[in-house]
């Protein structure tokens, strides 16, 4: 668990305002094991406006604190990013696991994706591996 002033220093060093909404948002993702879709921390978080909580995670995504998971759900989900991350690069290219049963979409960092070139011409954005399958838990 995270004090306020170890939330604000990250904030910080991630050259984000520290309000007192992005706090409790970083908390909540801090506090998470898996990553969470903007109706999770939605609901988290009733009494605020939708709205805010998608611009902060925004935010925290250009300012390399998350990042974005297609999980093939259609709903994105987010995660703390590593320390490795910053605004130029993301450093989340590592598999992703998406449980058919209870619908939770785990980080795997230890498991990379292999680096690939692609043909001549083709220029690539983003990689994302997504392994679907039972989660230890739903087994």
């Amino acid at each position: 668990m995270s004090t306020i002033k170890e939330l604000e220093e990250n904030l910080l060093r991630h050259k984000i305002k520290p309000t007192a909404m992005r706090l409790l948002a970083l908390e909540f993702l801090v506090n998470k094991a898996v990553p969470v879709s903007l109706t999770d921390i939605c609901k988290a978080f009733e009494k605020s406006d939708r709205v805010t909580l998608y611009r902060t995670l925004k935010s925290f995504e250009e300012n390399g604190l998350i990042h974005t998971i297609n999980d093939g759900t259609s709903t994105p989900k987010y995660a703390l990013c590593s320390d490795a991350c910053n605004v130029a690069r993301h450093d989340d290219a590592h598999i992703h696991f998406h449980c058919d049963q209870c619908g939770q979409t785990f980080c795997l960092p230890d498991f990379i994706i292999p680096g690939f070139e692609l043909p001549k011409g083709f220029n690539r954005k983003e990689v994302n591996l997504v392994v679907k399958g039972t989660c230890p838990d739903c087994k």
